[in-house]
């Protein structure tokens, strides 16, 4: 059996888990299709999903298609929860991205394509909606092309778009017009396809044709544009060909050595972890052991996804999806069978933060582990607890996901909790290159250890990194790892008490004193010498900043542009098209709210505006100094007697 692990991806209400309802009711999965506006579909469980009509967890099917098995994977659309996607796209095969064929390309669209092209996922596009009113086909073709970086040949033809009459045709590749625009598109890629098309049109059967397209959509040279409408099954044969037939999947070996990912982690009825597994190779049994970063654990239970639903098995092969409880140490990304060393994120980190108060003092503790549960269910989630202070704070990527964590803490965990307004994270960077050094037996260390460091900057977007210029041999692996380990986490809090961001670090002195060093030692000192390397290179604090795409009508584009300069606003882009001014550029995060705020009144509520990180900047004025957690190591004497008075 041939496995297909399948991405449904969108902006948020472009239809993609309708679409799902209607590939399962069409599979014979389900008998009755969902409806996301009744909260009765199969892949919105969460209570808050039914109540808001949107998607915030991943959700898991799995049916066949033929004589393949569709593993399919219902994503959140909405930006403020990004993090849930970013865990998926690790695992696909392949994905449908859907586009709504009312509003056509969205802010989401283009940074799920983005992803995608950059992680080598082959994708098509399905445009949804053809029967609603102002759906606009041959408009959204032809965005489709010049927006995105992708070569799309159209499949199907709309007949009364925008209507409840609407029709969709498959086009067939032997016959124009379908013909000409395959060979035409193909051809860019394929010498021996654009000479049969030039010179022996008739070798080009449509068996060619199919093969050679389903290969540049492996290659991720062609993205084939389907058009339908969910909600009616309208064009959905041909979709639902396209996914058995045109998209690779991949053939695993059950016999193999076991190997799989840890994507998505929730909590049980009795408050067990159970871990959403996909297996890569090998075969996993019941009661038996996985390796995983901290160490092996033994599975309790195993619920298989199949056929549409999720039953209890003894084992789990290569290929399958499971939520498997007894792995309670495990994290969300933990490769099984693996080295999750070379895991990066797809996405940028939450720029906003909130203070999260408990509304009766008494549930501060519970609060506490409640959030570090979320927390743990989607690790971009960033908790912060000034123990000083004893504040809470949470990391956001919208004001959404702040109702939706202030709702679920209510609903799940029956607390009343109050935020804070949001305010935006700032990050430091390295100036310069910096060193910092303690020798063991020399005053004023009082740890029987001796650390050298050395900080050095890094490309943007690179992420923090630690290496050895040590001999590893001349001391216990176990010091080494402490020191690895603390120096990761002190710089979540630089000079400024932001986190230090692109910092390469490495080890260039190790000394202990046998037996008397323990890994304390290492543990206490490194903060220190950390310190002293940051204060000799320097960090200069940034801020985030978003690119911003606006759609505002074209009399409304003196005002906006007035508003964007007030705001600080680089415009890269400005095209007036049908009396729809559509602008691009750049502006601070923090700014991006009073902008959102004030467009509806220039535009009388007809203008849009979508944003997404881009990058950080250095901030301008004086620096933004954030409140310390902890012992300062920037000061040495508060340190070590902070130290000292905690022994």
């Amino acid at each position: 059996m041939r496995t297909l692990n399948l991405g449904i991806l969108a902006h948020v209400d472009a239809g993609k888990t309708s679409l799902t309802e209607r590939l399962l009711f069409d599979a014979g999965v389900i008998d009755k299709l969902g409806s996301v506006d009744s909260g009765n579909t199969q892949t919105d469980t969460l209570e808050l999903e039914r109540q808001r009509g949107i998607t915030i967890r991943a959700a898991v099917v799995s049916f066949a298609i033929g004589d393949r098995t569709v593993n399919l994977i219902d994503t959140p659309g909405h930006p403020d929860f990004i993090a849930e996607v970013e865990r998926v796209l690790g695992l696909l095969d392949a994905a449908v991205v859907v586009v709504s064929a009312v509003e056509g390309v969205q802010a989401q669209t283009r940074v799920l394509v983005r992803a995608l092209r950059r992680l080598g996922v082959p994708f098509i596009f399905f445009v949804n909606k053809v029967d609603r009113l102002g759906a606009r086909y041959p408009e959204v073709l032809a965005a489709l092309a010049a927006q995105l970086p992708v070569r799309t040949i159209a499949m199907s033809s709309v007949i009364d778009a925008g209507s409840k009459l609407a029709r969709v045709e498959a086009l067939r590749p032997e016959s124009e017009p379908l013909f000409s625009a395959l060979c035409e598109e193909l051809g860019e890629n394929d010498e021996a396809l654009l000479d049969d098309y030039v010179l022996a049109p008739h070798r080009l059967t449509a068996e060619r044709l199919r093969g050679c397209l389903a290969d540049q959509i492996a290659s991720g040279l062609a993205h084939p544009v389907f058009a339908g409408a969910a909600m009616t099954g309208a064009g959905m044969p041909a979709l639902t060909s396209a996914i058995a037939t045109l998209l690779p999947d991949r053939r695993l070996d059950p016999d193999g050595r076991v190997a799989g990912k840890i994507f998505k982690i929730e909590r049980g009825w009795g408050g067990e972890k159970l871990c959403y597994l996909s297996l890569t190779s090998g075969t996993v049994r019941l009661r038996q052991y996985l390796d995983l970063p901290k160490g092996p654990e033994r599975i309790t239970a195993i619920q298989l996804f199949d056929a549409g639903r999720r039953h209890g098995a003894e084992t789990l092969r290569a290929g399958q999806i499971a939520c498997v409880s007894g792995l309670t140490g495990a994290r969300i990304g933990d490769a099984v069978g693996g080295d999750p060393a070379g895991e990066r994120a797809h996405f940028a980190p939450p720029t906003l933060e909130t203070r999260v108060l408990a509304r009766r003092p008494s549930d501060k503790a519970a609060l506490w582990l409640a959030l570090n549960q979320m927390a743990e269910q989607d690790p971009l989630i960033n908790l912060r607890h000034n123990e000083e202070a004893d504040e809470v704070f949470v990391s956001l990527y919208g004001e959404v996901q702040k109702e939706v964590i202030q709702s679920t803490l209510l609903t799940d965990f029956g607390l009343e909790a109050r935020f804070e307004e949001s305010t935006v994270i700032l990050v430091e960077r390295l100036a310069a290159t910096g060193t910092g050094l303690q020798l063991l037996f020399k005053a004023p260390n009082p740890f029987l250890a001796t650390i050298g460091l050395r900080v050095e900057p890094r490309p943007p977007g690179a992420g923090n990194s630690f290496a050895l210029e040590v001999d590893v041999g001349q001391m216990p692996v176990a010091f080494y790892r402490a020191v690895e380990e603390t120096v990761l986490e002190t710089l979540k809090q630089g000079i400024s008490g932001w986190q230090v961001v692109d910092c390469h670090v490495t080890m260039t002195a190790a000394r202990h004193s046998s037996p008397a060093s323990t890994a304390a030692d290492f543990r206490q000192l490194t903060p220190w010498v950390l310190a002293t390397a940051l204060s000799a290179a320097q960090t200069v604090l940034c801020e985030p900043v978003d690119r911003f795409h606006l759609e505002v009508p074209a009399e409304s584009l003196g005002g906006v542009l007035t508003l964007l300069a007030k705001s600080a606003a680089t415009t890269t882009n400005t095209v007036i098209d049908d009396g729809v001014a559509r602008l691009e550029g750049t502006m601070a995060s923090q700014m991006v709210r009073g902008v959102q705020q004030q467009l509806p009144g220039l535009t009388s509520g007809a203008g849009t505006m979508a944003t997404a990180f881009d990058h950080y900047a250095p901030t301008a004025g004086p620096p933004r100094l954030r409140r310390r957690s902890g012992p300062d190591p920037f000061n040495g004497a508060e340190y070590l007697l902070r130290l000292r008075g905690s022994v």
